[in-house]
């Protein structure tokens, strides 16, 4: 059992570890050009952390001990592989400081964007590796995030790693030409990383900070490299508007809020003035041909834009949505559209329209969507069951709660089930 001032000690080296740790795996690749070399080095270096610096404290450079420690390893386990040629002059590369300069570290988490998305691999196959290594998710999370059994996730991630090393996949920003071939798996990688930090999938937080804001960090990183390219504007657009809620996203007990229930006066107003400025150069720039990104945050403009909720444009909502569908026709976008035709007609016109999105049984907030229209609707049985259906996949914590309070609402009889 810690003490009080352990535990703090160790809830702080919790979260510089979180927060370091995709940086120092990055910068790991980079020097030893093997992933799975540098996340043995990386998560040696964490479980050390961990265990040191709630006795000792955290380092005044917490990301250069723990790249100290972590580069130590690695130099251990390639001495320890079999004697082949070349292999201890490579050891000793890895202690030369000069590769840790500003300049060589700072876009390190790009590169390894890039590296991860590369054309040689599927577009499924980037994703998963990119939210693996940089999101830093457990095997179990990527597989959750992109709906797939997690012993299939663990052999696809696998395969990417070995055709990474066996392809000799450069660890670099490509040249100009071939960026665009790689922007579909990075704006892709980008918006996850952000959207699992933004609402986290599992425990005990409604926001993973450090995960929201590498995702903010990513997208501005790319609008210096791509400017001009709609896509990266539209991405750092939708990253800005949905951030500028953050504050407002829970109560005083850590319940979240919905957009109608969210104190505007909270809102950052300058992230939501460089979020519609984005919007209005991404959409300048795709008069004929829209970029999914760009209607996303254009939507998502809408939303920031309107003084109250009970003054949110629907009319103006619901087009975009049917912009968005002719570009980017997922389920989850149709659920989206269907809640936004809720509220400007009433749950009885977005219920059918719910009703008829195929593919989202284990999605949460399908059934969470129809528990709310179904309640709306007086139809309290119905609405129960809808959100034990939610409560069963899963959720984080403050999510959970907030669905069991209105699970509560349907009556005892429903609860009990």
């Amino acid at each position: 059992m810690l003490t009080g001032d352990a535990e703090t000690a160790a809830n702080a080296a919790q979260q510089v570890v979180r927060a370091e740790r995709s940086r120092i795996l990055a910068t790991l690749i980079r020097v030893t050009g093997s992933v799975d070399l540098a996340e043995d080095a990386t998560q040696d270096a964490v479980l050390r952390a961990l265990q040191t610096w709630p006795r000792d404290g955290v380092p005044d450079n917490p990301r250069g001990w723990l790249l100290v420690v972590a580069r130590r390893r690695a130099v251990d386990l390639i001495r320890r592989e079999a004697r082949r040629a070349g292999k201890e002059s490579e050891a000793v590369a890895l202690l030369d400081p000069a590769s840790d300069s500003p300049e060589a570290v700072r876009d390190d988490l790009l590169r390894l964007v890039f590296t991860c998305c590369h054309p040689a691999l599927s577009l499924d196959a980037q994703v998963a590796l990119a939210l693996r290594t940089i999101g830093g998710l457990a095997t179990a999370e990527v597989a959750r995030a992109l709906v797939v059994p997690e012993a299939t996730m663990a052999k696809r991630l696998t395969r990417a790693k070995q055709k990474i090393t066996q392809a000799g996949i450069p660890y670099r920003i490509p040249p100009a030409e071939e960026l665009p071939g790689r922007l579909a798996g990075v704006a892709a990688t980008v918006y996850l990383i952000f959207n699992e930090g933004y609402a986290a999938g599992v425990g005990d937080d409604l926001i993973r900070v450090g995960l929201a804001d590498e995702g903010l960090r990513l997208a501005r990183l790319l609008v210096e490299l791509m400017p001009d390219e709609p896509t990266v504007l539209g991405l750092l657009a939708l990253l800005l508007l949905q951030d500028s809620r953050r504050a407002a996203r829970a109560g005083v007990d850590g319940r979240p809020l919905l957009l109608a229930e969210q104190d505007r006066t909270r809102w950052d107003r300058a992230a939501i003035a460089a979020g519609v400025d984005l919007v209005g150069r991404g959409l300048r720039r795709t008069p004929d041909h829209p970029d999914r990104y760009v209607v996303q945050a254009a939507i998502a403009a809408c939303h920031a834009l309107a003084p109250s909720y009970q003054q949110t444009p629907w009319d103006a909502v619901i087009s975009w949505y049917d912009v968005l569908l002719t570009v980017h026709d997922t389920p989850v976008v149709r659920l989206n559209r269907a809640a936004a035709v809720a509220e400007r007609d009433g749950p009885a016109a977005g219920l059918p329209l719910v009703d008829a999105i195929g593919g989202l049984a284990g999605y949460p907030w399908f059934h969470a969507t129809r528990g709310e229209l179904l309640y709306r609707l007086g139809r309290a049985d119905e609405a129960a069951t809808a959100y034990r259906a939610a409560l069963a996949l899963d959720l984080n914590d403050p999510q959970a709660a907030r669905l069991r309070d209105r699970l509560a609402e349907c009556g005892p009889a429903s609860v009990r089930g």
